[in-house]
C-alpha cells in the first residue's frame, strides 16, 4: 500500500527551477534485500509538478520480497528487518500503481544506473523519456570533491532535509530521494543551468543524441 510521508509538524516545500518546470519529472530511490539479482524492499517516487514540491508529495512502498533481506545489508545500509517487511504487499501487488507513477517520466536518481537498472527488471514494460543522474551532475558543477556520496553532498550543500517522517533517515528510500530532489535543484540554480545542459551534463550516455559529424554538409 502506498504511504504518504507528509505527516510532519515542518513542511518544506522547494521551488521548481525554471530550467525543470514543463518537464515531467519522477525522482526515485530505491532499496533493496541484498540478495543477487535485487528485489524492491521499498521505493519512493517524487513526481514533479507545478512551480513547488513538498515531501508530502512522496509516494512510498514497503515491500515483502520474495526472498529475505539479508543481515548485513539490514545493518549496514538501510536498517529494514524482515520483521518490518513481513506483513507489507508484494512486489506483483504494488507494481501497477509503482507503474502509473513512473510512465512518460524523466527518472532522476543519484547514482542513477542502480535504479535504472533495478526498476527495468522490476517493471519490464518501463522504458523512461531520459534518466538523469544528479552524482554525474554533481561533478560537472562542483569538481574536485572528494567525496560525491549522496550523504556527503548533502553536508557540503546543507540541504534542506526537513518534512520527513521520523522513520526516513539516510539510506531509507524517501530521504534519499527527497535528497537527490533538493540536490538537482541545488546544481541546477548554482550551474545556471538550461534543460539542454542539465541533460548533457547528467544525462546517462544512451539517452544522449551523439552530435553530428562536422563536415557532412
Amino acid at each position: 500500500m502506498a504511504r504518504d510521508q507528509g505527516e510532519a509538524v515542518t513542511t518544506a516545500f522547494t521551488e521548481i527551477p525554471a530550467a525543470l518546470r514543463g518537464h515531467d519529472i519522477a525522482v526515485v530511490d530505491v532499496e533493496g534485500n541484498g540478495q543477487n539479482p535485487p528485489e524492491i524492499i521499498e521505493i519512493a517516487i517524487i513526481p514533479v509538478a507545478g512551480t513547488a514540491v513538498s515531501p508530502d508529495e512522496t509516494r512510498s512502498w514497503l515491500i515483502k520480497p520474495k526472498n529475505p533481506i539479508t543481515p548485513i545489508v539490514t545493518r549496514k545500509v538501510h536498517g529494514i528487518t524482515n520483521n518490518d517487511v513481513a506483513n507489507c504487499p508484494e512486489w506483483e501487488t504494488v507494481s501497477p500503481a509503482v507503474g502509473r507513477v513512473m510512465f512518460g517520466r524523466t527518472l532522476v536518481a543519484h547514482n542513477a544506473n542502480v535504479e535504472q537498472k533495478v526498476l527495468t527488471a522490476h517493471l519490464p514494460d518501463w522504458k523512461p523519456l531520459m534518466v538523469l543522474d544528479t552524482l554525474r551532475l554533481a561533478k560537472a558543477v562542483w569538481p574536485g570533491l572528494k567525496s560525491y556520496a549522496l550523504d556527503k553532498l548533502i553536508e557540503h550543500a546543507q540541504l534542506d532535509m526537513r518534512g520527513l517522517d521520523d522513520d526516513q533517515e539516510y539510506h531509507r528510500a524517501g530521504y534519499d530521494a527527497w535528497a537527490a530532489w533538493q540536490l538537482l535543484c541545488r546544481l541546477v540554480r548554482e550551474g545556471e543551468l538550461d534543460w539542454d545542459a542539465v541533460v548533457q551534463a547528467a544525462g546517462l550516455p544512451e539517452f544522449l543524441t551523439p552530435p553530428e559529424p562536422e563536415g557532412l554538409f
